[in-house]
């Protein structure tokens, strides 16, 4: 009987879980200036953090210096993985890279009516994570997602729908993440470092209106801006 020898790899479909870093313009030294005032603003907003350049918000027949803008971010402590856009740019050194946001574009727009799914048609399970979520941890959730506990500062949530945490938000959380505008956010005590819905997002250096802040509120898309609002007890 011949032995079989053993596997030392697998090759499996999967997805890139990062952020999506989307330039407005090919004007690559606003767009650096722009990017160091961020950083400035909120040290900890983006540190350590690996992105993809999606190039698809560039106004049509631009260019952008990629490789340029990839090593800016590697001095700064980030990394580039790879281009979203249409075709890669010739002479690109970084991989081209599919998206699970087809649109590309986080400016939201009227969403059409959907039928209701079929008897028995397969839907996104709710996420729901029952202990504390620490600095450096991150957790997704392809359809909603349910948090029973603190989400601490450093600490990150991604759901495609909505968010809800029942406990203090202090970390990120990103809902609509696959470019839903109307998915939304639920705490019950806002303290975020960031909260973004459909790509549009808000960071701690903009500071909360009193009646939301450490209150227990929402978020949710109004028009091309992020509405905050206090949840009222009843």
């Amino acid at each position: 009987m011949t032995a079989r020898k053993p596997t030392l790899f697998d090759l499996r479909s999967g997805g890139i879980d990062a952020l999506h870093l989307s330039p407005r313009t090919d004007d690559l030294t606003a767009l650096l200036q722009a990017l160091q005032q961020r950083l400035d603003g909120a040290p900890e907003f983006l540190s350590g953090e690996s992105l993809v350049i999606d190039l698809r918000r560039i106004p049509e027949g631009s260019s952008l210096d990629v490789d340029a803008l990839a090593a800016w971010l590697r001095d700064h402590g980030l990394r580039a993985l790879g281009v979203v856009a249409d075709a890669l740019p010739p002479g690109v050194r970084l991989p081209l890279l599919h998206s699970q946001d087809r649109r590309g574009d986080a400016t939201p727009q009227p969403a059409a009516a959907e039928p209701a799914p079929a008897a028995g048609a397969p839907t996104q399970a709710t996420l729901v994570i029952e202990r504390p979520l620490r600095s450096g941890q991150r957790v997704y959730s392809a359809g909603d997602l349910i948090v029973l506990d603190v989400v601490s500062h450093g600490a990150e949530i991604i759901a495609a729908g909505h968010i809800h945490v029942y406990a203090a938000l202090r970390g990120r959380a990103l809902a609509g993440a696959h470019g839903d505008t109307s998915a939304r956010i639920f705490c019950s005590c806002l303290e975020p470092e960031l909260v973004a819905v459909a790509g549009v997002y808000r960071t701690a250096e903009a500071p909360l209106p009193p009646e939301v802040a450490g209150q227990a509120a929402q978020i949710r898309l109004d028009g091309d801006a992020l509405r905050i609002e206090a949840l009222r007890k009843r």
